[in-house]
C-alpha cells in the first residue's frame, strides 16, 4: 500500500484541492492551485516570483514574516487575515501554513480559506443578539411610576451583565418608582446569572427604586437559596396580579 500512495502525483492532488494553495519559499511564491487562481483573481504566470506579503495590509507584514519565518521549522497556528486580491479587494481569510520540501529546498504550504460569509454570519448573529438582549431588557409601562420587566428565554452570563447595565438608566429615563421583574419566562438559570439577575434589585434600590419579583418557580428559588442571597428586602409574589394587589392597584372585571 505504501508503494502504490508514494506514485501518487502530489502536484495534481493539490492542483485540484477546493482549497486555494500557495508554496513559497525565500519569500517567493514557486506555486498557486487553480482555487488560488479564482480566489485572488489572477493566473499561475501573473503571480509566481512575487512576494507572499504582497498580498497582505501594511501592518500585518511584520507579523507574517515572523509566522514564515517559524513555518519553515513546524507547522502554525490558524489565524483569521484580511487578504488582497490583485484588483484591490479585499477577502477575508483563514490561513494555515507548514513547512515541505520541494526539490530538496525547505518551503511552506499554506491553505487560503475564504471565511467571508462566515464572518458576515456571525456579524449579523452578533447584531442579533445585542437586538434580543436589548428587548429583554424591555420596560412594559403600567401606570405612571410603575413599570414591569418581563424576563423571558435562557440567560447566560453576557446578556445577564447587559441587563444589569441597562435597566437602570431605562428607570431613570422612565421615571420608574416601582419595578415588577417578573421571572416566570426565564426556563434556564445558573448561579452566575442569578447573581447577576438578582444584583438588580440592589443598584435598583441605590436609586430609590421599589422591586418586587414575580413568577419565581420553585427551582429558581432554590438556585437563590445556594446562593445564599437575602431576599427578605424584596416582595416576592407569586403572579403580576399579586404584585399590584400588593401596591393597592385593583383592576375591576366588568364581565
Amino acid at each position: 500500500m505504501s508503494n502504490k500512495i508514494s506514485e501518487i502525483d502530489y502536484l495534481e492532488v493539490i492542483e485540484y484541492s477546493l482549497d486555494p494553495l500557495i508554496i513559497h519559499t525565500d519569500y517567493q511564491i514557486m506555486y498557486i492551485n487553480r482555487a488560488a487562481e479564482e480566489l485572488f483573481g489572477t493566473t499561475k504566470n501573473e503571480i509566481i516570483g512575487s512576494s507572499p506579503l504582497d498580498i497582505f495590509k501594511e501592518a500585518s507584514k511584520d507579523s507574517i514574516r515572523n509566522r514564515i519565518q517559524s513555518a519553515y521549522g513546524r507547522p502554525a497556528d490558524v489565524i483569521e487575515e484580511t487578504v488582497y486580491r490583485i484588483d484591490g479587494t479585499t477577502v477575508e481569510v483563514e490561513l494555515y501554513c507548514h513547512p515541505i520540501v520541494v526539490e530538496g529546498k525547505r518551503a511552506i504550504q499554506t491553505y487560503v480559506r475564504d471565511i467571508t460569509e462566515r464572518k458576515k454570519a456571525d456579524q449579523k448573529q452578533i447584531e442579533m443578539t445585542a437586538q434580543v438582549n436589548e428587548l429583554s431588557a424591555t420596560l412594559v409601562p403600567l401606570l405612571n411610576g410603575l413599570a414591569i420587566l418581563p424576563l423571558a428565554g435562557s440567560f447566560d452570563d453576557q446578556r445577564a451583565r447587559q441587563l444589569v447595565d441597562i435597566v437602570p438608566s431605562k428607570v431613570q429615563d422612565q421615571n420608574i418608582s416601582s419595578l415588577i421583574i417578573d421571572f416566570s419566562g426565564i426556563y434556564n438559570l445558573d448561579n452566575v446569572v442569578a447573581d447577576h439577575l438578582f444584583k438588580i434589585n440592589k443598584v435598583l434600590s441605590l436609586l430609590g427604586v421599589q422591586t418586587i419579583i414575580t413568577g419565581l418557580r420553585p427551582e429558581l428559588a432554590m438556585v437563590a437559596t445556594n446562593l445564599n442571597l437575602n431576599l427578605a428586602s424584596i416582595p416576592v409574589m407569586t403572579t403580576v396580579k399579586d404584585a399590584l394587589s400588593y401596591l393597592g392597584i385593583e383592576f375591576k372585571n366588568n364581565n
